[in-house]
């Protein structure tokens, strides 16, 4: 059986509540992600070029790039 459970970390420890169906086994295997705390970084980042000039002002050239290739016909 899989158990998948996002846990808190406390004073870099993680407590893990198994599920009843777990009871009487004897050993398990424990995967460590910080994959969240990646995502919630990199979710972070996005939303500070949301007003980064430098960001903004490339996403308006590659528009304007485009825009030119949009408007022609085959």
């Amino acid at each position: 059986m899989t158990f998948r459970q996002v846990c808190d970390i406390t004073n870099n420890q993680v407590l893990i509540n198994l599920p009843a169906d777990f009871k009487d086994k004897k050993q398990v295997t424990v995967v460590v992600d910080d994959a969240i705390d990646s995502k919630s970084k990199k979710l972070d980042l996005l939303k500070q070029a949301l007003t980064d000039p430098l960001f903004l002002a490339d996403v308006k050239e590659i528009h304007t790039d485009f825009d030119a290739a949009d408007n022609e016909t085959l």
